[in-house]
């Protein structure tokens, strides 16, 4: 049997919580990384909007970080909207992003699965994401969390 973990590294627990104002500086670098991992840019004022949006109580997105000793090592953007197949709101997992330097110790898995918990919280009838087709680490723990359409779409009922 192998163990992914390396050995002789200690792996200290990984804190969730809502993104609040003291965060942005390392939440703009994980979002610059995210956008550089998609090959795209976004311009400042979008960049500025987005954080804006975050940390708005009366827009329906939300922004999660995950915290290992004290850095942000990663985060989550979700969207919650109405849809015409339920009476009850969807969970859109828009973003996911995971410091390279610490993939494969369950920050990913540990977001995602705050996520479902959240929407529970909302009364959500489900979570969904898409990703490339091409992104087989990330799809690899995708197929342990949820089901994948025929769309290339990730849905978790709830």
């Amino acid at each position: 049997m192998t163990d992914s973990t390396p050995t002789n590294i200690t792996v200290s627990p990984i804190k969730i919580a809502l993104l609040s104002h003291a965060d942005y500086q390392s939440w703009l670098q994980l979002w610059q990384s995210y956008l550089t991992f998609y090959e795209t840019s976004l311009p400042l004022i979008t960049i500025e909007a987005t954080w804006r949006n975050l940390l708005d109580s009366n827009v329906p997105i939300y922004g999660f970080g995950a915290w290992k000793d004290d850095n942000l090592v990663g985060m989550t953007h979700v969207v919650l909207h109405p849809n015409t197949w339920n009476s009850t709101e969807c969970c859109y997992l828009e973003d996911l992003y995971v410091s390279e330097s610490v993939r494969g110790y369950g920050v990913g898995r540990a977001l995602i699965e705050h996520v479902y918990e959240f929407a529970r919280q909302q009364n959500c009838n489900r979570v969904y994401w898409t990703t490339q087709e091409d992104n087989t680490t990330a799809r690899r723990l995708y197929d342990t969390l949820a089901i994948k359409t025929d769309m290339i779409q990730y849905r978790k009922d709830l």
